[in-house]
């Protein structure tokens, strides 16, 4: 299972990524989210075409590393944006991400020229053994440079800093609101995020079933609605498989978001929890008719790994699968 605060997991990249190509036009400053270990997690936006010539140069894109490396150290340390100059003399940023006290990675931003006479001597984090490295064509690209106050630098990092965390730990705290409600636990949770704060249904829709879902394992097999009927025949005929909320919406022929709400509404929960609910089934007729081990069933199941197989399995049968199956042996004899 993924980290909370894995970045790739925590976020929708895809969005993220269209939201920095905005911040990084209107700031114009380059662009990127790393990791806790530096590793890109992004796209370069907008990076400058001097900083790609030097980044392309294996000599002097050492230099560039050492830079970024460095410089979301110092960030991490002060806990808060630290702007420096690099080896070139260009301003950079790094904007560390914190969450619970845990730095989880870092926007690193800059590639502007500081304007003279504009904010104090910073710190030039790392410097070259030798200055020859102005080509004729580097310098023509170097002037090219955005040109920035201090101050707006600062105030620029500082609307990063608070962005960026705030949608970070808003993510976080998404997600947790998904395990305390058991959404956590379905077997495809980047599509449970289509489940949160969609929109109404329509009125003509017709009234929820009055009949709850029965505990343990059992889940329902018939609808009222005939919109989500395809959806509901594939899966009951598939169980074995990873069911994705949108491939089965296009089954449908309708929105995510309209087939959450009324999957929810028709069959008296999550359709994510109806997964796990019905995986669960599935896992029990193995163990009372094959020989299969634990970690047969899970794979045969799709589960990510055996333990987690077996968490969901205890959470609606409370018990493990080998207790369950134990269990069915005493009653035969």
């Amino acid at each position: 299972m993924q980290s909370k605060f894995d970045l790739k997991y925590i976020i929708d990249m895809d969005e993220w990524g269209k939201l920095q190509e905005s911040l990084s036009l209107v700031t114009r400053m380059a662009i990127i989210m790393v990791d806790y270990k530096g590793v890109p997690v992004t796209a370069h936006s907008r990076c400058q075409a001097f900083c790609q010539t030097v980044r392309s140069d294996k000599e002097f894109s050492a230099y560039c590393q050492k830079c970024d490396a460095r410089g979301g150290l110092e960030a991490v340390r002060l806990s808060r944006p630290y702007i420096y100059r690099c080896h070139f003399d260009i301003l950079d940023i790094a904007i560390p991400i914190i969450v619970d006290n845990q730095y989880i990675g870092a926007l690193m931003a800059g590639q502007i020229r500081l304007a003279e006479g504009s904010g104090p001597n910073l710190e030039q984090i790392v410097s070259r053994p030798h200055q020859d490295a102005m080509t004729e064509d580097r310098a023509r690209k170097y002037e090219l440079l955005p040109v920035m106050k201090y101050e707006e630098v600062v105030a620029t990092a500082d609307m990063l800093y608070h962005l960026c965390n705030y949608v970070v730990k808003e993510s976080i705290l998404k997600h947790e609101l998904l395990e305390r409600n058991g959404l956590y636990e379905a077997l495809n949770p980047q599509e449970s995020k289509l489940q949160l704060e969609l929109p109404p249904l329509p009125l003509e829709l017709p009234p929820a079933p009055k009949t709850p879902v029965t505990s343990g394992s059992a889940y329902k097999t018939e609808c009222i609605s005939p919109t989500l009927q395809p959806a509901l025949d594939y899966m009951l005929s598939h169980r074995e498989e990873n069911f994705s909320l949108r491939s089965l919406a296009q089954l449908c022929h309708i929105s995510p978001s309209y087939f959450s709400r009324l999957f929810t509404r028709e069959m008296g929960e999550h359709f994510s929890l109806y997964v796990a609910r019905m995986k669960v089934g599935r896992a029990k007729e193995l163990l009372g008719t094959t020989d299969w081990s634990v970690n047969e069933i899970s794979n045969h199941l799709n589960f990510c790994d055996a333990g987690y197989f077996i968490k969901i399995f205890k959470k609606y049968e409370s018990a493990t699968p080998l207790s369950y199956r134990a269990s069915l042996l005493t009653n035969r004899i």
